[in-house]
């Protein structure tokens, strides 16, 4: 076709030419912005907006389910800056899967692939939402190294691919060297992913952070010196997951095959861009928290801390007093006088405690700040030796509060978490990570409660579910940061800012994503 000014292409208006480019697949669409300049200012105005695309496909075949959830990601215009895949079921062979979408999303994408125990989001083939769950019980396990995947019935994959403009995104990974003493490199981490926010924005501190922790990462370190060292802005969420693969648009941060160092945990970082073009408005990361955790009973001081160790796990045995008063109460004495305080006796399905602790951090030479920080512990039974909890890391004199996860917590933070959200105007897309057992119709009485924040305020927004953890409400794998935890920064005695990373039980993490001009 001739294109001239007297005729062809060049007579289509713009309004004409973005309708069409607007309906192309994204290769096509890429193409056809480098056609002329003219048609690159209308292939830009395509995709002004931030765009989130995902699919799922419950494809047998590893190498058909990642064809058919590609090809549909990118079915209409998108400019891939970043990836996330979650296997399910029998799609085991994480390396192979990360390979194949690298290969057809290009090396310069970062991408993350990991397992998870839940899903929802848009089938890639039936264009309908989808929730698939693992049919099948963990046990005491955290870890999915465990299982023989191949013997569980629903298996797929769910990739969802995002471009933000205004943003610049990448993988970095927190670092363990493979030799004694097995050292996590956090200072490194953090100081990393300063850096990079630094060096595309010129500030510290990024936009976002999306975390993935292998299963035996030492979070709650990496969550108080992230909380010591970025700016409450920024937005952090993700999970403790287990096995994940990565790869970085920075070469030099993918260690694959390193006889040195594994990766423990990658973080997807959002930073703004200084170098975006004129016109381009900010895109805005919004997380909202529904906790399902409510406090109960007075603050007790806990005395008499010891570590019992056996095969396949630790646990703190203590007893405590409550404050104000002197007389220090056995574990049987501890759990009465809680039960009494509930409203239904111990019906409550778990009991916890969250213990306030004073964490010092410093990242390299820099002065070191004070972090007050609330973790939780699975209370696991008590008697007149003491009140078990599981895990460690409690000392005495430290001052905890219980606190349980019911029916009536969980419905009350949902409908919290709808309210935080339902005045966000320009929303565009969003990712849920959830507790697995929050998924269950039987527990609130119908489906899909826990992602209800999300489907009512912005009906037809793409959304990801993820779910994580193991049957029931006990999941200790989500990270979550807003301005509602019960902790505060402080540098020497200081007035105390708000900080809020900490790894959540029974949670549902929202992430909303916005655009404003």
């Amino acid at each position: 076709m001739k294109r001239g000014k007297e005729g062809g292409v060049d007579l289509l208006s713009e309004d004409v030419l973005q309708n069409i480019l607007s309906r192309l697949p994204a290769l096509s669409y890429a193409s056809a912005a480098c056609v002329s300049r003219s048609w690159c200012r209308v292939a830009a105005a395509v995709l002004s907006r931030p765009k989130i695309a995902s699919a799922i496909s419950l494809n047998p075949s590893c190498e058909d389910a990642v064809n058919e959830v590609v090809d549909s990601v990118l079915s209409r215009p998108i400019r891939p800056h970043f990836a996330y895949a979650a296997c399910f079921g029998e799609f085991s062979d994480l390396e192979r899967t990360q390979k194949l979408i690298t290969k057809k999303l290009g090396s310069a994408t970062p991408v993350v692939t990991s397992f998870t125990r839940g899903i929802s989001g848009n089938d890639a083939i039936r264009e309908e939402f989808t929730e698939v769950n693992r049919n099948f019980d963990f046990g005491d396990c955290d870890d999915l190294d465990d299982f023989d995947l191949t013997t569980i019935r629903d298996r797929g994959i769910v990739l969802i691919v995002g471009f933000v403009p205004g943003l610049k995104v990448d993988a970095i990974p927190l670092l363990r060297e493979s030799e004694e003493p097995y050292i996590p490199l956090i200072d490194k981490f953090v100081i990393d992913i300063r850096n990079y926010s630094a060096a595309v924005s010129g500030c510290t501190s990024p936009t976002g952070i999306v975390m993935f922790g292998g299963t035996g990462a030492d979070m709650e370190h990496v969550l108080d010196e992230m909380d010591s060292a970025m700016s409450t802005e920024t937005a952090f969420l993700g999970g403790r997951i287990g096995r994940f693969m990565y790869r970085s648009g920075d070469y030099s941060r993918n260690i694959s095959g390193s006889l040195k160092y594994y990766a423990e945990a990658v973080a997807l970082v959002f930073a703004r861009d200084n170098e975006k073009p004129q016109g381009v408005g900010e895109t805005q990361f919004h997380v909202a928290l529904s906790t399902g955790l409510e406090p109960v009973g007075p603050t007790h001081k806990a005395v008499s801390v010891k570590l019992v160790y056996n095969i396949s796990e630790c646990s703190t045995w203590l007893n405590a007093s409550k404050e104000g008063i002197n007389e220090v109460l056995d574990g049987h004495r501890i759990l009465n006088d809680i039960y009494d305080e509930m409203d239904n006796g111990n019906a409550s399905r778990h009991l916890f405690i969250g213990v306030t602790k004073q964490i010092k951090c410093s990242i390299g030479p820099e002065k070191v700040r004070w972090v007050t920080a609330l973790e939780f512990y699975v209370v696991q039974g008590g008697n007149e030796k003491g009140l078990r909890i599981k895990g460690s890391g409690i000392k005495d004199g430290d001052p905890f509060r219980f606190y349980r996860s019911d029916y009536d917590s969980v419905l009350s933070s949902c409908n919290r978490a709808f309210e935080e959200l339902r005045n966000l105007k320009q929303v565009c897309g969003g990712i849920v990570f959830s507790c697995y057992g929050r998924s269950d119709p039987t527990f609130f009485g119908r489906s899909n409660v826990d992602i209800s924040p999300f489907l009512e305020n912005f009906p037809g927004v793409p959304l990801l579910v993820m779910r994580y953890g193991r049957g029931g409400l006990i999941s200790s794998g989500l990270i979550g940061r807003d301005n509602m935890r019960a902790a505060y920064r402080q540098e020497g005695q200081e007035e105390s800012s708000p900080c809020c990373s900490c790894l959540r039980y029974c949670a549902t993490l929202y992430l909303v994503m916005s655009y404003s001009l």
